[in-house]
């Protein structure tokens, strides 16, 4: 697989694009396990780009069954510096309506016990997090939504929870009380995963309803919100193939480095194994030690 390829994770709805040629099932396995399902590599708009479910093909994993290390190793193996994911949020804010698309910038951890890390069994490093967001990354969608004529929001805060269950009231009440703005129970890892694989990862939130706490809440349908998510799955469409095009080819953030420091333990000090596995990631660090 060449290097410089645009990775998609989302709804197996993305895989439809008709823009896309070339297409090629890619099926691997990990260190860590098997991904979500098989990886699509396909064309758009001039540029190579592989998609994954999240969920699975026929959507049958949790939020809490994901393996979010094989998915985002396999991205890696496979060439990707820019992920692109697009997931169903929850708003915390009145004027975030269903339907409405926000690219956040920060991040709330509710999740328990995720395994969240590519470093372990003798080998430890420690990347820098603040911005947990590609910054150009997010720009680019951003402008991309607008330019496909979403009602598009840059900023604010994602709360990643547990699931699979919703929030409760009083939850819903805190979180909106802490001045965040939108729910979800999947991205955090990805983006903590991405940022050690030195891959540069961005959220397209794509709103279905709004949470809890909103007055409305209750008579919202089962109905209503697949009927949203299947338009936020056109609208996504169009945003991510606008923003294929727009993604540079050299990339100049820090996300290209983000392990350069990162690396604490002696180089002699590292298993075998752990260096073998974790080859395409960390291996332009180590050669010669």
């Amino acid at each position: 697989m060449e290097k410089n390829c645009i990775g998609i994770i989302g709804g197996s709805g993305l895989y439809d694009m008709a823009e896309v040629t070339e297409r090629q099932e890619i099926t691997l396995t990990t260190p860590f396990g098997d991904p979500s399902g098989p990886y699509i590599s396909g064309l758009l708009q001039g540029r190579r780009v592989v998609f994954l479910a999240r969920h699975g093909l026929s959507h049958t994993l949790s939020p809490s069954e994901l393996n979010f290390r094989a998915n985002i190793f396999g991205f890696k193996t496979l060439g990707v510096e820019h992920l692109l994911s697009a997931s169903a949020v929850g708003s915390l804010r009145e004027e975030y309506k269903p339907l409405d698309v926000v690219v956040p910038d920060q991040f709330i951890d509710r999740t328990k016990g995720r395994v969240s890390t590519f470093f372990s069994n003798g080998l430890v490093a420690h990347v820098g997090f603040s911005r947990p967001f590609c910054s150009i990354l997010s720009s680019i969608l951003y402008e991309s939504s607008k330019k496909a004529g979403a009602t598009a929001h840059k900023g604010g805060t994602y709360v990643c929870m547990e699931g699979p269950q919703f929030s409760t009231l009083s939850e819903s009440k805190l979180y909106r009380s802490w001045g965040m703005d939108i729910i979800g129970m999947t991205n955090l890892q990805e983006a903590k995963l991405s940022r050690e694989a030195e891959i540069c990862y961005s959220t397209l939130a794509l709103v279905t309803d709004y949470d809890s706490w909103h007055p409305d809440h209750d008579s919202v349908t089962v109905e209503m919100i697949i009927a949203n998510l299947t338009q936020n799955a056109r609208t996504a469409q169009q945003i991510i193939s606008e923003a294929v095009s727009r993604l540079p080819y050299e990339r100049t953030c820090e996300c290209e480095s983000a392990l350069k420091y990162a690396l604490i333990t002696q180089r002699e000090a590292i298993p075998k194994k752990t260096r073998n596995d974790l080859e395409p990631i960390v291996g332009r660090y180590l050669k010669g030690n």
